[in-house]
Protein backbone atom coordinates (compact mmCIF):
# COMPACT_ATOMS: atom_id res chain seq x y z
CA UNK A 1 0.00 0.00 0.00
CA UNK A 2 1.50 3.62 -1.08
CA UNK A 3 1.13 6.35 0.85
CA UNK A 4 0.44 9.71 -1.08
CA UNK A 5 1.62 12.46 0.62
CA UNK A 6 -0.11 15.72 -0.14
CA UNK A 7 2.00 18.88 -0.54
CA UNK A 8 1.43 21.55 2.30
CA UNK A 9 -0.47 24.84 0.23
CA UNK A 10 1.46 27.92 0.06
CA UNK A 11 1.32 30.26 3.01
CA UNK A 12 -1.58 32.76 1.87
CA UNK A 13 0.17 36.33 1.45
CA UNK A 14 -1.28 37.60 5.59
CA UNK A 15 0.34 34.58 7.09
CA UNK A 16 3.43 34.96 4.69
CA UNK A 17 3.34 38.69 6.32
CA UNK A 18 2.10 38.67 9.46
CA UNK A 19 2.64 35.19 10.66
CA UNK A 20 6.15 33.77 12.61
CA UNK A 21 6.52 37.19 14.78
CA UNK A 22 7.13 38.79 11.36
CA UNK A 23 5.68 42.46 12.28
CA UNK A 24 7.26 42.01 15.51
CA UNK A 25 10.66 41.17 13.86
CA UNK A 26 10.49 44.10 11.46
CA UNK A 27 9.64 45.91 14.16
CA UNK A 28 12.44 45.73 16.16
CA UNK A 29 14.93 45.61 13.29
CA UNK A 30 13.18 49.08 11.80
CA UNK A 31 14.17 50.69 15.34
CA UNK A 32 17.51 49.61 15.03
CA UNK A 33 18.03 50.58 11.39
CA UNK A 34 16.03 53.36 11.57
CA UNK A 35 17.65 55.10 14.47
CA UNK A 36 20.87 54.84 12.76
CA UNK A 37 20.00 56.03 9.79
CA UNK A 38 18.14 58.83 11.12
CA UNK A 39 21.53 59.73 12.82
CA UNK A 40 23.66 59.62 9.49
CA UNK A 41 21.39 61.16 7.30
CA UNK A 42 19.75 63.84 9.71
CA UNK A 43 22.21 64.35 13.03
CA UNK A 44 23.41 67.44 12.11
CA UNK A 45 19.88 69.35 11.91
CA UNK A 46 19.01 67.14 15.21
CA UNK A 47 22.27 68.69 16.89
CA UNK A 48 21.91 71.91 15.76
CA UNK A 49 18.55 71.79 17.30
CA UNK A 50 16.08 71.70 14.93
CA UNK A 51 13.99 68.65 13.57
CA UNK A 52 13.88 67.30 10.15
CA UNK A 53 10.66 67.00 8.47
CA UNK A 54 8.64 64.53 10.20
CA UNK A 55 7.52 62.91 7.32
CA UNK A 56 11.09 61.99 6.27
CA UNK A 57 12.02 60.42 9.34
CA UNK A 58 8.72 58.19 9.34
CA UNK A 59 10.20 56.90 5.89
CA UNK A 60 13.35 56.25 7.22
CA UNK A 61 11.55 54.11 9.63
CA UNK A 62 9.40 52.54 7.07
CA UNK A 63 12.35 51.79 4.65
CA UNK A 64 14.19 48.80 6.79
CA UNK A 65 10.18 47.36 8.23
CA UNK A 66 9.39 47.04 4.54
CA UNK A 67 12.34 45.13 3.69
CA UNK A 68 12.42 43.14 6.58
CA UNK A 69 8.89 42.27 5.89
CA UNK A 70 9.61 41.74 2.28
CA UNK A 71 12.72 39.36 3.09
CA UNK A 72 10.32 37.52 5.49
CA UNK A 73 7.27 36.89 2.77
CA UNK A 74 9.81 35.91 -0.04
CA UNK A 75 11.83 33.49 2.41
CA UNK A 76 8.86 31.38 3.27
CA UNK A 77 7.79 31.82 -0.16
CA UNK A 78 11.01 29.75 -1.09
CA UNK A 79 10.94 27.94 1.39
CA UNK A 80 7.23 26.53 0.76
CA UNK A 81 8.84 25.99 -2.85
CA UNK A 82 11.86 24.15 -1.88
CA UNK A 83 9.74 21.87 0.28
CA UNK A 84 7.07 21.10 -2.68
CA UNK A 85 9.96 19.89 -4.69
CA UNK A 86 11.34 17.23 -1.82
Amino acid sequence: MSTQIHPQSAPSTSQALFGDGTPKKAFFTALVVGTIITGINHGDIILAGTLPAIWKILLTYCVPYCVTTWGAYTGKRAQWSRSKID
